[in-house]
């Protein structure tokens, strides 16, 4: 008798998993669409995902712009704070932790598109930081360094020692033993630099990656290969190397808009996460413009609506096709984060 219940149990249990299994188009873990909103202001942006290999979860930092903030035309975007959420499911659902704690001098400040690595037992964040708060675009940005054991506790070790006002790294170790570093620079190029120590930095003054113009750039691995991608503002750029310093100019991805719930028009400034033959890019859109950069103009106030300020997180898969890497956002995909 007991054996038979355990067996209907069993039954049960694999009819059920069978059901949500074919009600998520054959995937086992479908991505929910968006992945997350900022409950607080309503602007995430600029993502990245970690894991907090102490607390055995994963973290998403962003940029908390005040997307439901009444301000004069881009204020929103100033005076930003680098928002946390946390996720225990394996990425399907993401919990507001608050901001991290940054300030390094007095005054209202700005933090945008933060960078982690890990490295030797140690987080080492890389960020923009503009002093003060502006109303329109404007400010000196430049690169701060701060190190971290648990991804919560920040500690300043100063600024990255690069020329120019410039935004949004990127990091990754290569074979030659040094660290280097991809940023956007002057006339909205890419530019690099290199470290043995993650604290001197030596500038190439070459442009590392050219026109069009962009921002945000990403480097990953995967397939055997380097990939770039940076934010041509109407969908993600694809760039292959086989050694991070000779790039070649391929296709666009994100480029489309989606048929899902608030992932359109575009994609912008993304994350991508490797895990075994899976590449997630991890993005943020517009869902209440029509096309990324149409913000619908200023009202009688000088100011943008909410419903062209606010953005929705997003998740897709890259996948490696003829040499190249594509995405179809409508195509049903496995999201799991190991």
């Amino acid at each position: 008798m007991v054996l038979k219940k355990i067996i209907y149990y069993l039954a049960g249990l694999f009819a059920l998993c069978g059901q949500a299994f074919a009600q998520n188009n054959g995937v086992a873990h479908k991505a929910p669409s968006p992945l997350y909103r900022d409950p607080i202001y309503d602007g995430a942006a600029d993502p990245i995902v970690v894991y907090n290999k102490d607390e055995k979860q994963w973290m998403m930092l962003y940029t908390q712009r005040r997307a439901n903030a009444q301000t004069q035309d881009v204020a929103y975007c100033y005076g930003t704070a680098i928002g946390v959420a946390t996720s225990k499911d394996h990425g399907q659902t993401w919990a507001y932790r608050g901001t991290l704690k940054l300030d390094f001098e007095r005054g209202t400040n700005t933090f945008w598109a933060p960078e982690v690595i890990y490295d030797k037992g140690t987080y080492h964040m890389f960020v923009t930081y503009i002093q003060g708060v502006y109303s329109h675009w404007g400010g000196n940005a430049r690169l701060v360094h701060y190190t971290s054991k648990n991804l919560w506790d920040w500690k300043f070790l100063g600024d990255l020692k690069l020329d120019g006002s410039i935004i949004d790294p990127t990091l990754m170790k290569l074979p030659d033993g040094k660290w280097h570093i991809w940023y956007k620079g002057p006339n909205a190029n890419t530019y690099t630099a290199e470290s043995t120590d993650l604290i001197s930095w030596k500038a190439d003054p070459r442009v590392a990656i050219g026109g069009p113009e962009h921002e945000g750039p990403k480097i990953f691995r995967f397939k055997n290969y380097y990939w770039m991608i940076t934010d041509e503002w109407h969908g993600q750029r694809v760039y292959r190397s086989k050694d991070a310093k000779t790039w070649e100019r391929q296709g666009m991805v994100l480029d489309k808009p989606s048929h899902r719930p608030e992932d359109t028009p575009t994609g912008a400034h993304a994350d991508v996460v490797v895990t075994g033959d899976h590449a997630y890019i991890v993005y943020f859109t517009h869902p209440g413009r029509k096309s990324h950069q149409n913000d619908g103009g200023h009202d009688a106030d000088d100011a943008f609506t909410y419903s062209t300020k606010r953005t929705s997180i997003h998740v897709a898969e890259l996948e490696y096709n003829d040499g190249t890497l594509i995405c179809d956002r409508d195509k049903p995909f496995d999201f799991y984060l190991p």
